[in-house]
């Protein structure tokens, strides 16, 4: 028994409990437990800290002994609270011979107990421990203690849990845990294999969020675990394979990451495989195309004769997935070869410093066209399949399509490229295939369940539409299926622009739907229908609810600052909103009952309102050009418009942020 057992057990021997009763384990899964029963009363009737800690202790012993059912760990924390440990983690008056860190233990030990319970997981008392336990992972002591270990694994339990909840990673982020995960994994001490466990979980739940809060200890990471990478000769090497990709960063990866990467990879690929073997290590070599295009690749004959096998490898994978009956196909494992597949191509277009010999080139053209030609004899063979409705969740041979949408991306830029889509009839059989995809996320229809394959590419085919908007106006005035897709945007954007966690989706259709109606400004589904309005509405919801007055310490003045909902994907947002803001400009002049809707949703006087109570210094050029744009265009369509942004001191907000256009507008009767 340690000093603090017995300093426990004599503050308990007063009330008759001794120390010895806690072996029994706390698993009853029914009825109330007579041991526990004893503790908790003791913890009632407890008269001064010293009883409490005792009772304390041996409650925690007994939550420790064993597996324990809901019921009870809410009789638990229904006596315990979290007073209680509240205390015992802040604490520094320990009794007499017992360590600070014993208390600590305790604490940390009940709250691993009622973090069991998601509830419980989610409550602002857990929340706020986040920076304290944080730092138990990476406190000095004892290797070899046994309650400083037994503290790690609750503490991994705690954060763990917390992790589980839906707002849990952006709390375990902001609470320092993942620069204290880091640092807990390069120390190698006790528990540093959880602490690679939680990194990974919270890096696929918030990559954004973690690269920006902790940047230099995860790139510490990264070289730590690349170096690993290269040096394994076990097994081990293929499970960092799969842990490496979330790990790259969204900027630069670093040179000797690089190196270290390569080399690990030359040596798994140069090696007779299997495919649970080859496909990580694939998997591993598209990302680092997809950030770094070739330059991860060494210089050389070593480096060419890799980046051969790598495409051949590649080529072969695509083909033994298409082409052989019976064959279990991978979609991540296909589309990462798709990604290799381009490198190569890249390389043999390359006429300038390409890594690959004149020889090579010719002799890999060769490979890439079998597997180009297995690729489009199954599409050929499965044509009928693409604008078929999709069961939730199959795998991707129903779909087709979804894997050339990235593709179509970046071909639509490129005018030759574009006009062979369009004498091909891509846009109407996209067109189709958009609104088969997004019949899938109507009401009716359990969206829970739909892969986020499915969100993702509605987004890619905004993008396309988009370029085509852009480069090809004629194409969507006279082709009738873009009359259909704009009829499936007015009415979807509505309910789309108020659900939660959707809002990107929202901005690809609202910015797609307010470009393409001002091309269709003449079609009757535009004249005021309700349609229409409903859509504008929800457009300038969208465009509206972006930004908000902040308040800022030590000024008597706010700034202009993000929306939270709008704060965490701005990166990806924000051009569609500048374009989308461009777009409704461009309506208003077009469509006589615009403006007099929009003065009705208050967006102009609220706008100026914003613009009014926040510093002038804190809205970008760009942001004043915006919003500019939009003013100035309502101001000038509509009588109404220009009295009710002069009664919202228009013509000084105006004057304060240099709007010259709007200003003399408002000046005009």
């Amino acid at each position: 028994m340690s000093c603090c057992d017995l300093a426990a057990a004599g503050q308990l021997g007063k009330t008759g409990i001794m120390a010895s009763d806690c072996e029994p384990a706390l698993n009853q899964a029914e009825g109330r437990n007579p041991t526990l029963e004893r503790y908790l009363g003791a913890l009632r009737e407890a008269k001064n800290d010293s009883e409490q800690f005792a009772a304390l202790l041996l409650v925690t012993k007994a939550v420790k002994a064993g597996d324990i059912d809901a019921k009870t760990r809410r009789r638990i924390f229904d006596a315990v609270g979290f007073t209680f440990p509240n205390r015992l983690l802040t604490t520094k008056e320990a009794p007499d011979g017992c360590p600070d860190h014993v208390l600590r233990a305790l604490g940390v030990a009940l709250l691993a107990c009622f973090c069991s319970d998601p509830e419980l997981a989610a409550h602002t008392q857990v929340l706020n421990k986040i920076p304290i336990l944080s730092t138990f992972l990476t406190a000095r002591g004892d290797p070899d203690d046994a309650a400083r270990r037994s503290m790690i694994d609750d503490t991994y339990q705690c954060l763990t849990a917390v992790a589980g909840t839906p707002r849990g990673p952006r709390h375990l982020i902001a609470g320092g845990t993942v620069s204290a995960l880091c640092q807990a994994y390069l120390g190698h001490g006790y528990g540093f294999d959880q602490a690679l466990a939680l990194l990974v979980g919270l890096l696929a739940a918030a990559e954004t969020q973690c690269w920006k809060e902790a940047e230099p200890d995860l790139l510490a990471v990264l070289r730590g675990l690349s170096e690993d990478f290269q040096k394994a000769e076990d097994a081990s090497k293929f499970e960092l394979c799969q842990l490496l990709p979330l790990f790259l960063p969204p900027t630069t990866v670093p040179s000797e990451c690089l190196r270290d990467l390569q080399a690990g990879l030359a040596r798994i690929l140069g090696s007779k495989l299997s495919s649970w073997q080859r496909n990580p290590a694939l998997k591993l070599a598209a990302r680092l195309a997809h950030a770094c295009g070739s330059d991860w690749i060494p210089a050389g004959s070593s480096g060419s004769k890799f980046l051969a096998l790598l495409v051949n490898l590649a080529c072969v994978e695509v083909r033994l997935a298409l082409e052989e009956s019976g064959t279990e196909v991978k979609e991540d494992v296909v589309t990462a070869c798709y990604a290799l597949m381009e490198l190569g191509i890249q390389e043999c277009t390359r006429c300038e410093q390409s890594l690959l010999k004149e020889p090579q080139k010719v002799q890999l053209v060769s490979i890439m066209k079998e597997a180009i030609g297995a690729v489009i004899h199954y599409l050929l063979q499965v044509a009928t399949l693409a604008i078929s409705p999709t069961t939730p969740g199959s795998t991707w041979p129903g779909d087709a399509l979804r894997l050339l949408l990235p593709g179509w991306c970046h071909l639509t830029v490129e005018d030759g490229p574009r006009e062979i889509l369009i004498k091909e009839g891509a846009p109407s059989l996209l067109c189709k295939y958009f609104l088969q995809q997004w019949e899938l996320t109507s009401p009716g229809h359990d969206t829970s369940v739909l892969p986020d394959s499915v969100e993702i590419g509605l987004q890619t085919c905004c993008h396309i539409f988009l370029n085509l908007v852009v480069t090809a106006p004629g194409l969507i005035k006279r082709d009738a299926c873009f009359t259909s897709l704009m009829n499936t945007l007015m009415t979807s954007l509505p309910a789309l622009v108020q659900q939660q966690g959707r809002l990107l989706l929202a901005a690809n259709v609202a910015t797609l739907g307010l470009l393409m109606a001002r091309l269709l400004s003449t079609s009757p589904a535009l004249q005021g229908t309700p349609a229409s309005r409903g859509f504008f509405a929800a457009a300038i919801l969208f465009l509206s609810q972006s930004h908000v007055a902040r308040a800022t310490p030590g000024s008597d003045q706010a700034v202009l600052a993000l929306s939270p909902d709008y704060e965490g994907i701005w990166a990806d947002l924000q051009e569609l909103w500048f374009l989308g803001m461009q777009a409704f400009t461009g309506c208003v002049p077009l469509l006589p009952w615009l403006a007099p809707a929009a003065l009705r949703s208050r967006w102009p006087q609220e706008l100026l309102q914003l613009l009014g109570s926040v510093s002038p210094n804190s809205v970008k050029p760009e942001m004043v050009a915006a919003y500019q744009g939009v003013l100035v265009e309502l101001a000038r369509a509509n009588r109404l418009c220009r009295e009710a942004m002069r009664l919202q001191a228009g013509e000084e907000t105006a004057s304060h942020y240099r709007m010259a256009a709007l200003e003399q507008c408002l000046s005009e009767p």
